[in-house]
């Protein structure tokens, strides 16, 4: 009887033993894929959230991701949690890497135009995207208000576009032109040029992807 007892007793403690194991293994898997201490560590591991296809494409829908995304601040109103509060051109003067898109919105007078328009995309341009173009030629498109607007409007798109939207897309821009996009997980490229550096960044009136190349429209 005590034998029957004894092993009774064991058989019990491993059940209850296992449950607490499997959780201890799936907790260290999670503190492993999500190393970083923030939205913006994780985005930078883009192979593992490919490695997980359904769920991980799932959770980095909702999460700003790329590279550049590590250069955002923790905190204030240039951090993430702080764009989300303001309307797309006040959110994005508070982006240091955005300086130049910034200034150029203001010299084409879109500032209200972007902050007043609803359920938006942005494909905003780094200050190093502009640096690409010489700077003879910037300086005339930048004193150029008409081909200015034209260009700038030419990254904005009437809808929200989730990363989903992105991978084999094409949009109507304000511009009144098109532009394609393609890519999966955490690479995508604007009309074969621009790859977004910095995605899914939202704003309390856009969605923003940070790109690496000015985009030009059709003559």
């Amino acid at each position: 009887m005590n034998t029957r007892i004894r092993r009774t007793a064991v058989t019990l403690a491993a059940a209850a033993v296992l449950p607490l194991a499997l959780s201890a293994c799936s907790d260290s898997g999670s503190d492993s894929a999500g190393s970083g201490n923030s939205p913006k560590a994780s985005a930078s591991a883009p192979a593992s959230d490919e490695g997980m296809a359904g769920s991980g494409s799932t959770a980095a829908a909702d999460e700003p991701f790329g590279p550049a995304c590590s250069a955002v601040p923790e905190d204030g109103a240039g951090s993430f949690d702080g764009m989300a509060q303001d309307p797309v051109a006040t959110a994005a003067s508070n982006n240091p890497a955005l300086s130049t898109l910034v200034s150029a919105v203001k010299k084409a007078g879109l500032v209200d135009t972007l902050n007043n328009a609803q359920d938006i995309t942005v494909f905003a341009p780094t200050d190093d995207a502009f640096a690409k173009i010489p700077k003879a030629t910037l300086d005339k498109v930048l004193d150029d208000k008409e081909q200015l607007t034209k260009i700038l409007t030419y990254h904005v798109v009437g809808q929200r576009l989730t990363p989903k939207d992105l991978e084999n897309g094409s949009f109507d821009t304000l511009e009144k032109s098109k532009l394609t996009t393609s890519g999966s997980g955490e690479s995508y490229t604007v009309n074969d040029s621009a790859k977004v550096v910095c995605g899914n960044v939202k704003t309390a009136n856009a969605h923003v992807y940070i790109i690496d190349t000015v985009l030009m429209p059709g003559a």
